[in-house]
């Protein structure tokens, strides 16, 4: 049996699904949250971000799907705020296409990962058509960056065992997410931010998609209003630090 989150259900759901996703499955062991994260690794040295997110309330805003033509105005955005970013990047049409996209967000320090190839559910496949997937998206952002990423996000937020394995192998940890605003199914801004503000608490870890037309224009009001409620904005890695993601875990707020 594998994790899935249901990405059919209404987006205030869509954390209970996961929720009874992962009390079902016998066969996915290991799911670890940001704080469990950081508490295991309490005697390691922080890592010298600018913000403890053992003591400041701390949101991840994440970004699946790209990169893509709209980007570089999410990007100007997030400059704008002063906000990093968890970038999980897919292969086909996208990496291979704006390597100087990828550039620009590893300058302006945007974590970035890995979201496979042709967004498959990894659970179907064997493990080296998991390799398959995963390895070309290394490839290029690494040609793009000089560094390989260390994260990654399954597609659809499935996974099992098996997949964690072979991630294990490919080096990458697997991030997923407690805040969806399902906006590749909406054109509403208005909505899109509605979702994620209702959705968020600490140490979420927020999914949007900047390719959608009605994401890119609910970013401000989404940063402006959860730094007016206390949160301040981090990566995933600086969410969990002084804990390091490890290759083939699976985390999860």
């Amino acid at each position: 049996m594998s994790i899935s989150v249901n990405r059919t259900a209404p987006a205030v759901g869509a954390v209970v699904a996961l929720t009874l996703a992962l009390s079902a499955c016998s066969t996915l062991t290991g799911v670890t949250s940001p704080a469990a994260a950081r508490d295991r690794a309490t005697d390691a040295k922080h890592h010298g971000h600018p913000v403890d997110c053992a003591k400041a309330k701390c949101v991840a805003l994440t970004f699946d799907g790209g990169p893509s033509a709209p980007t570089p105005k999410l990007l100007d955005v997030l400059k704008r705020e002063n906000v990093h970013a968890t970038f999980f990047l897919q292969g086909k049409g996208h990496s291979a296409k704006y390597p100087q996209t990828i550039r620009r967000m590893a300058a302006e320090q945007h974590e970035i990962g890995n979201h496979t190839w042709s967004h498959q559910d990894l659970t179907k496949l064997d493990a080296k058509q998991i390799r398959a997937e995963i390895q070309p998206v290394q490839n290029d952002i690494e040609e793009a960056t000089g560094k390989a990423p260390t994260l990654m996000r399954p597609p659809h937020g499935t996974t099992n065992d098996d997949v964690s394995k072979t991630l294990k192998h490919l080096g990458l940890s697997q991030i997923l997410w407690s805040v969806t605003a399902k906006d590749f199914a909406t054109t509403d801004t208005a909505l899109i931010k509605r979702r994620v503000l209702e959705q968020t608490r600490r140490d979420g870890i927020i999914l949007l998609h900047e390719r959608y037309a009605g994401t890119i224009p609910a970013v401000p009001g989404i940063i402006k209003d959860l730094r007016r409620q206390g949160y301040t904005f981090v990566t995933v890695p600086q969410l969990m630090s002084p804990a390091t993601p490890q290759p083939g875990q699976v985390y999860r707020p």
